[in-house]
């Protein structure tokens, strides 16, 4: 049977394609109307982390951050199964996954931190990005073919979150630099579709401008389900890992003094494809 922790917006989602899938899932989170929420989607709640690992053998973390899994993994861990698998689809911190896979007894733990948000995770679109042993990834296969339609193994425990880190921070990157050549554009009279056209025809173009401004920017809905905070969380990641390596990344530095100074005009609550309101008229 398959668990899932944390039913929040991609919890939920992935909760609910499971089931649509056909699998029997048990669910927990510490609030209670997040596991009611989850058991409306045909989800089975568990009242603790206990009773969850004791009906489970497959468990999927789905929480906020990195201190939040390792508080739930002390619970959770004196009574998972032998031989079970916990796979954290968090964005979590390369070195949390790589002290709780080595404190792992008699169960697997690996990342597989995932790009696609809420939507890609209701329609099993997501991409997940994994670190830990090929066989327990193989264990896995029935359960990530239902929820992904693509899964890179990236190397051992904590491999997953680093990539995932870096794909985020490089997210992060390109949507300031679009919004600012949306700018550049419409100073010289282009409409930002157009530019656009052109920008998604030549070596420039990335998912941000094929698919962030497209569906969620141009058109104005900036309802991604991603926001700004999340998104600050990760660029802060971002620092953090290069710091903790000894590296000097000017460019990297730059993108999140961005995003920091953003904070006033826009809140951790706004999506975080407002970046591309940032410092222009109406939101100064």
């Amino acid at each position: 049977m398959i668990g899932v922790v944390g039913c929040g917006a991609m919890g939920g989602a992935m909760i609910a394609r499971l089931v649509e899938k056909g699998h029997d899932v048990h669910c927990f989170d510490a609030m209670p109307e997040a596991r009611a929420r989850a058991a409306a989607k045909g989800g089975k709640a568990c009242a603790t982390l206990a009773e969850l690992a004791q009906k489970c053998d497959q468990i999927i973390l789905s929480l906020p951050k990195a201190e939040v899994v390792t508080s739930v993994m002390a619970d959770l861990a004196p009574h998972v199964q032998d031989g079970a698998i916990i796979l954290d689809t968090s964005t979590s911190e390369p070195d949390t996954t790589k002290t709780l896979a080595a404190a792992a007894q008699g169960y697997t733990f690996i990342d597989g931190p995932v790009s696609g948000g809420p939507g890609g995770a209701r329609a099993g679109t997501m991409t997940m990005v994994m670190g830990g042993p090929a066989d327990a990834i193989a264990a896995l296969r029935p359960v990530l073919d239902d929820l992904t339609a693509k899964t890179v193994h990236i190397g051992p425990a904590g491999a997953g979150h680093a990539a995932k880190i870096a794909n985020n921070l490089l997210c992060a990157a390109n949507l300031v630099l679009v919004s600012e050549m949306a700018r550049l554009a419409d100073s010289n009279g282009i409409p930002l579709a157009n530019l656009l056209q052109g920008v998604n025809a030549g070596s420039g173009r990335s998912a941000v401008s094929e698919v962030n401004f497209p569906k969620w920017i141009l058109n104005g809905a900036f309802d991604s389900g991603f926001t700004m905070g999340l998104m600050r969380k990760d660029v802060g990641l971002a620092i953090k890992l290069a710091t903790q390596g000894g590296l000097d990344l000017p460019a990297t530095r730059s993108v999140a003094a961005i995003w920091e100074a953003s904070r006033d005009e826009l809140p951790d609550s706004a999506d975080f494809n407002e970046i591309f309101n940032f410092g222009t008229t109406e939101h100064a």
